[in-house]
This record gives structure tokens, sequence and C-alpha cells, in this order.
């Protein structure tokens, strides 16, 4: 384990504490975007704002840096370093960390996370990162990043979305409401007609939960004689839905029944399990 890292991330991402650490003013020609930034888009209106004020008042929190041979790479503070290069400074305060890759990794995804203009894919992203790279389990990231684990399931669980539906996302043109709507879907088929069908009609999440319904309903019609289905029962299916993030479907038969819930991987249903409070002993 790397140092610093059993004492959990908030011994590496502490607020730079001047009393305890040098601020040094480093060259920005000398400094490097971080090869581990999740961020793909960067808001241009933000970066102009910031820009404006560094332009006023400078730079008041410095960055976080890393050594790299003769050179400097970003740790934290990458808005900050490419307003600081718009607003036409030559050198931006700065706190020089020692770090190796895993450390600076980590600080680089969680400082994203907590920034509320963060996308629901680039956060979906983020946690498959970390995942990946410190091999760590849905579980053990969620303690480390301070969340649930159903809560960080139901984001990676977006990136099994088609791409063109991901691109949609990363644009804006749709929601992360709207994509877990799309992944209650029952035949995947549909995914990417149906997102299509919400940006270009402007369809609110809850319009297309209801389209999802519906189009479930008939992928059962095309092989059983159409049911009415009670109003009760679907919307209980749609706030069973809800709450685990994936396609429900309630079946009754006299005066019982089964409620089926769908999941995608291993993952996924331990999602649902830890959702339904389901503990299995060592």
């Amino acid at each position: 384990m790397a140092k610093g890292l059993g004492k959990g991330i908030n011994a590496l991402f502490n607020t730079v504490d001047t009393d305890e650490e040098t601020v040094v003013s480093i060259a920005l020609d000398k400094v490097d975007a971080n090869p581990f930034q999740p961020r793909k888009n960067f808001d241009k209106k933000a970066i102009q704002e910031l820009t404006d004020s560094i332009k006023i008042h400078g730079v008041l929190q410095p960055v976080i840096l890393r050594e790299k041979k003769d050179r400097y790479e970003i740790v934290v503070g990458e808005r900050r370093c490419r307003a600081s290069v718009q607003a036409g400074l030559k050198e931006i305060p700065a706190v020089v960390r020692k770090l190796n890759d895993q450390e600076m990794m980590e600080l680089s995804v969680i400082e994203n996370l907590q920034r509320e203009d963060l996308s629901a894919l680039e956060e979906a992203e983020s946690y498959d990162f970390l995942m990946k790279n410190l091999k760590l389990t849905q579980a053990k990231l969620a303690e480390r990043v301070g969340k649930s684990r159903p809560y960080v399931a139901n984001f990676i669980r977006l990136l099994s979305l088609p791409d063109e539906v991901q691109d949609m996302i990363r644009s804006g043109e749709l929601s992360a409401g709207h994509a877990r709507a799309l992944l209650a879907l029952k035949q995947k088929k549909n995914i990417i007609p149906l997102a299509k069908k919400t940006v270009k009609e402007e369809l609110t999440v809850r319009q297309l939960e209801k389209l999802v319904t519906d189009t479930n309903e008939n992928v059962s019609r095309e092989t059983k004689k159409p049911k009415k289905v009670p109003v009760f029962i679907r919307e209980s299916e749609n706030q069973l839905r809800d709450k685990f993030g994936t396609a429900v479907s309630i079946k009754r038969t006299n005066k019982k029944g089964k409620i089926e819930i769908e999941f995608l991987s291993d993952d996924d249903l331990d999602r649902i399990l830890e959702i339904l409070d389901v503990q299995f002993d060592d």
C-alpha cells in the first residue's frame, strides 16, 4: 500500500497548510497536465470567470504539483493553471509534494469527485478508473470515497450503455436520470432508438420512464396474450425500478405472484443484494 493511503485519502488531500508546507513560485511553462486527469471537458465559461478573477485578485490558493525530472505535473489545480495561462501569468504559487503514481492518481480523481460540476459519466469513469488502476472492489472503493456501494455501482452501470448513448450523456443531451431509465429496458437493442427519441422530443425523465415501461410491456406481448396491467402494479414497478436502478416486473396469478429484478453482472447482483440488506456469513 502506498504511503499515506492506509490513513485514508484525507491524509493526502488536506487543504494546503501554508504554515507546514512551503509555497513556491513555479514557471507555468514548466508545468504539465495531470496524466491521470479523469475530467474530459473543462467548462470554458467557468475557466473564463476564473481567469477574470485571477487578473484582479491573483491565484489565492496554491496548486499542488509533483516534480517529474526537471519539470512538474499538476496534482490538484488544473483549472487554476489553465486560467493563469489565459490571464497571462508567467508563474503560479504552488506546493510541491513527493507522490508516487498511485497517490497522485487517487488524489486527482478524488479532487474531481469532490467538485459539484462533475458530470454523471465523468463520475462513473472516475470510479471505474480507480477500481481498475488501484485494483479495488466496489465495496473497497465505496469506503475509500465515502459513498455507499449501491451509489457507486449505480454510476458504474452507466458505462454499460452503448458508446453513442454515453456521448449523449457526456454532451448534456441526456441526464443521469435518463440514463438510469434506459438501463431498465428489457431488450438492449431499444436503448439507442429511445435515447435518440428522448433527445429529439426533449422528453423528461418521467416521460422516458413511462415510455420504457410501455416498451417493456410490448416485449411481453410479443409472446403472450396482452393483459391489462392494474395501475397500482405499474406504479409499483416504477417505484421498484427507481429503487434498484434496473428493470423490475411484477407478475400476478390469481392470489399470488412474483417480483423479477434484472441484474447485468455478479457485481450488479451484489449491488441489489446490498440494497435489500442481504448479508452472508463469511
